[in-house]
């Protein structure tokens, strides 16, 4: 089987491609496999540290009303068509997948109007205006909340498969992660903005932590993000705060995640298919600086059916997050039943389910 991928921009476009292409590989020892991304795009990093191959095309996305840089990306969008039919057919694609991101459109549009088998895969409960787009004509658009489904009404087949997540996580234990980080009957809440971080959640939780951080039997994990570590570490000291460590990231997310007791973050894509892959109970506070706020969208997908609670930024202060955390900490009833409803949301084989679908159609 040959394997064409595309999607880029971002880790939440490049993961799940990753987690696809590893699938395809442990399932199909033969499989050859070929990313395609813009050398702009975290692709150009993340896809050769897993050594795979990965080619390059020029694109870029277009936003708003018509401008001189929107006519210059779409000339763009229709040359890099015309490259992705050639590398298609130089690679002799049975597939091709494409996993968001401006740079999976004119690959998917190009195999279509090839009429060679296409798979396109949205992490989001609202999709992008490329999946929106290519859900038309491409053979199977897989979705990871069932939530999308009322948004992709044109599309030729859907399947709820989940978002493709890393082997870390569906492989993490929650009781030896505890141990591994010393954890005993301590209540452990994990609050984190992304990697570059978010200033609202550094502010909040410096807040929150100063008024009512040093409360018995709790531990607190911060990271703080790239841009965040100094201001949050010159008021989180550990002389003030012995129970608060304070990070610039969490490099074994894995098991931080599946040891808290509560999660306090963003809710992008993969963020949230984590939590719910895990069940952990968690205040999820979307960023409102998103296209078309799809962060909004994937929060109230869990906190609507009772998996989260969703606190909009506009509203997040240190008395906002204590309520909602005491709501879930303080009452063990009320964390296990968020714990349950998470993990209902959950799903573990995204990965498999899309191997098991590429195979199907393309026999």
């Amino acid at each position: 089987m040959r394997v064409i991928l595309a999607g880029g921009g971002t880790a939440g476009h490049i993961n799940p491609a990753l987690a696809i292409a590893d699938a395809i590989v442990q399932n199909d020892k033969d499989a050859q496999i070929l990313f395609v991304g813009t050398q702009r795009g975290l692709e150009s990093t993340l896809v050769p540290k897993k050594n795979y191959n990965i080619r390059y095309i020029d694109v870029d996305g277009m936003k708003g009303h018509l401008t001189l840089k929107n006519i210059i990306a779409g000339i763009k969008y229709i040359s890099a068509i015309g490259k992705s039919k050639k590398l298609i057919r130089s690679f002799d694609a049975d597939v091709v997948v494409g996993t968001g991101g401006y740079v999976c459109a004119p690959v998917v549009a190009a195999a279509n109007s090839l009429n060679i088998p296409t798979v396109i895969h949205e992490q989001n409960v609202f999709p992008g205006n490329a999946i929106k787009m290519l859900a038309k004509k491409s053979t199977v658009t897989a979705i990871s909340f069932a939530e999308s489904t009322r948004y992709l009404k044109d599309a030729n087949e859907i399947l709820l498969t989940g978002n493709p997540l890393r082997a870390e996580i569906l492989s993490a234990d929650r009781a030896s992660a505890r141990a591994e980080l010393g954890l005993n009957d301590e209540k452990y809440i994990v609050i984190f903005g992304g990697s570059l971080g978010a200033k609202t959640i550094n502010d909040v939780a410096c807040d929150y932590i100063e008024n009512y951080g040093n409360e018995k039997n709790v531990r607190i994990c911060i990271a703080t993000g790239k841009y965040g570590y100094d201001d949050v570490s010159s008021r989180i000291t550990a002389e003030k705060f012995p129970n608060v460590e304070v990070k610039q990231y969490i490099h074994n997310m894995d098991k931080v995640l599946s040891a808290a007791d509560l999660v306090v973050c963003r809710s992008g894509a993969i963020t949230v298919s984590e939590i719910c892959a895990l069940g952990v109970p968690s205040v999820l506070v979307p960023s409102p600086n998103v296209t078309r706020n799809h962060q909004e969208y994937n929060a109230r997908a869990l906190s609507d059916n009772g998996a989260a609670i969703t606190i909009l930024e506009k509203d997040f202060n240190a008395q906002s997050l204590k309520a909602a955390a005491d709501s879930i900490i303080l009452n063990e009833k009320a964390s296990d039943d968020m714990r349950a409803k998470a993990r209902s949301m959950g799903k573990l084989n995204a990965a498999d389910m899309i191997y098991k679908k590429i195979v199907k159609i393309t026999k």
